[in-house]
């Protein structure tokens, strides 16, 4: 079987596992599509408590790339830039877990353990329970942030439009939720201030959504620095049409199934004018004062440019 025929087939694969999950959790109640673990909630459908037991057998690699998301902060587009950047330099498919490190079986390790590398791996996960063999094989990991505001939109229609995710009757029932970390992947603002005491340990990049919809090709170039992949500018320019909004976005459907519409809706910056109230808008200024006010990551984000009314 040729590479082409494999990646192929492991697509094929992909989406007849979503299509699998979909029917399962068309069988169960709201409450029963959530579970929590270490006091976090997570999709039942997609992980378990045996699949993060298994997952800590994982063996990390130097060579692994681990992207590092809350949900909808650009997870399957940084993806798909890792997946083009590292095919233009390596002029093969690297194995890529679409389905997110924590999503699947048990098993599901045992394989990953087998493929080739460069691996490329993604997670919504906590820092505490990412193997730490990441950490102890000083694994390169990118950590991509956004907004809390456009997230919490972006989230919404998500998880409305996700068959394996609770659904809510109102956007202001799902703000309470997102306020108050009651979501599946739990707080955002938890989980962007646990990594601000790692990001000067050296092997994680920080880049933020809104800088890659300003500038992508200056945002390419810190990537391909961060990997050692020595792009040429054209290379740069080769990956950059390949991974826009739009173009993404019309090739969903070969790559995610009947979900691709789910997975690339608008991908804009400044959304969430359009749901949230002023009331809903200084809670969110307070969390965020609390919490990442004064802080690196906090200050990356660009709080006052692009969360004021």
């Amino acid at each position: 079987m040729s590479t082409t025929e494999e990646q192929q087939t492991k697509k094929e694969k992909l989406i007849a596992q979503m299509k699998n999950w979909i029917e399962q959790a068309s069988k169960m109640t709201k409450e029963e599509l959530k579970f929590s673990y270490k006091g976090i909630l997570y999709p039942s459908v997609l992980c378990s408590e045996e699949t993060f037991q298994a997952m800590e057998k994982l063996e990390a690699r130097e060579d692994d790339v681990l992207i590092l998301t809350y949900p909808k902060c650009g997870t399957n587009w940084t993806l798909q830039i890792l997946h083009e950047m590292l095919l233009e330099i390596y002029n093969k498919e690297p194995t890529m877990d679409k389905g997110m490190l924590e999503f699947g079986k048990p098993e599901k390790y045992e394989y990953l353990n087998q493929e080739p590398s460069p691996r490329i791996l993604a997670s919504h996960i906590s820092y505490e329970i990412i193997p730490k063999t990441f950490f102890e094989k000083k694994t390169k990991m990118l950590l991509i942030l956004r907004n809390p505001k456009d997230t919490a939109v972006s989230y919404y229609h998500f998880t409305n439009n996700n068959p394996v995710l609770p659904t809510y009757e109102s956007w202001d029932l799902f703000f309470k939720d997102y306020i108050s970390g009651n979501v599946i992947y739990g707080s955002y603002f938890d989980y962007t201030l646990q990594w601000e005491k790692h990001i000067d340990d050296g092997n994680i990049l920080v880049l933020t959504f809104e800088d890659m919809k300003v500038d992508l090709p200056k945002e390419l170039k810190k990537i391909s620095d961060f990997y050692g992949l020595a792009m040429m500018d054209e290379q740069i320019k080769l990956v950059k049409e390949k991974t826009t909004f739009l173009s993404m976005k019309e090739k969903s459907s070969k790559t995610h199934g009947d979900l691709g519409i789910v997975f690339f809706r608008k991908g804009e910056v400044g959304d969430w004018k359009s749901l949230f109230t002023e009331e809903q808008s200084k809670e969110v200024d307070a969390k965020f004062e609390k919490y990442l006010a004064g802080t690196k990551l906090g200050n990356m984000i660009n709080y006052e440019k692009y969360c004021k009314f």
